[in-house]
């Protein structure tokens, strides 16, 4: 199967194309403009493959959370190339893009993602690692970095950009349960890409119309003054 993954979610700005069992990548870190940049960054790969969109036959994606702005370009995004090719969406968490990443460059079991969410909170969950893989051990949830504490009293490896932003308050929440703390770690391409391959290897892909963001925040439609 031939799947394009991408996400906008966070100041990482990426895309993928697994075609014909290679993988093709882009990765940028942005605080603006992702819109234009992952339309770009897709053709760049389809380019590089010597391709075109014409042979996908899933689209995977970044749903959230993270920003809102991001989460809803890349939804957009997706819901409308999967509408032009009619083909299915794959939607991936990107706290668990974020556990996968991790899981690739170190090499560890149990993580403890902590994605900063501003306005003094982080997005969280725990996950552990099967066959190479995330797997969710709770829900995720939009919280303070007090109200994170360890799943169970395994070694965790505190991963993401929250555990930058409220390192102290987070290594107390863990303490003697905290293995080390490896920051920059983001919901690439390439890791959603992965996870989107069990996702259709299962048959749990969505028709365009159910490409639906995860914001986990209610209030993320109000104007800043009144967050």
């Amino acid at each position: 199967m031939n799947i394009l993954a991408l996400d906008t979610c966070t100041e990482c700005c990426s895309a993928a194309l697994l075609y014909q069992g290679q993988v093709f990548e882009r990765v940028e870190i942005t605080q603006r403009g992702h819109s234009d940049l992952i339309l770009g960054m897709m053709n760049d790969l389809f380019r590089q493959a010597e391709t075109s969109i014409s042979v996908i036959d899933a689209v995977a994606f970044g749903r959230g959370p993270g920003s809102f702005t991001g989460v809803r370009v890349g939804v957009g995004v997706a819901q409308g190339i999967a509408y032009a090719r009619d083909v299915p969406v794959i939607p991936i968490s990107t706290l668990a893009a974020v556990a996968q990443d991790a899981t690739d460059a170190l090499d560890v079991e149990h993580i403890a993602v902590a994605m900063d969410a501003r306005m003094g909170e982080i997005y969280c969950a725990s996950y552990s690692v099967e066959d190479g893989l995330v797997v969710a051990l709770n829900e995720e949830r939009v919280c303070p970095p007090e109200q994170f504490t360890p799943f169970e009293s395994q070694q965790w490896n505190g991963v993401g950009t929250g555990w930058r932003e409220y390192d102290s308050i987070l290594r107390q929440c863990f303490t003697d349960n905290l293995n080390q703390v490896s920051i920059e770690h983001y919901p690439k391409a390439s890791s959603i890409l992965k996870l989107a391959q069990i996702e259709a290897e299962a048959g749990r892909m969505l028709p365009a119309d159910q490409a639906l963001p995860v914001y986990l925040r209610n209030n993320v439609a109000k104007k800043k003054g009144e967050q």
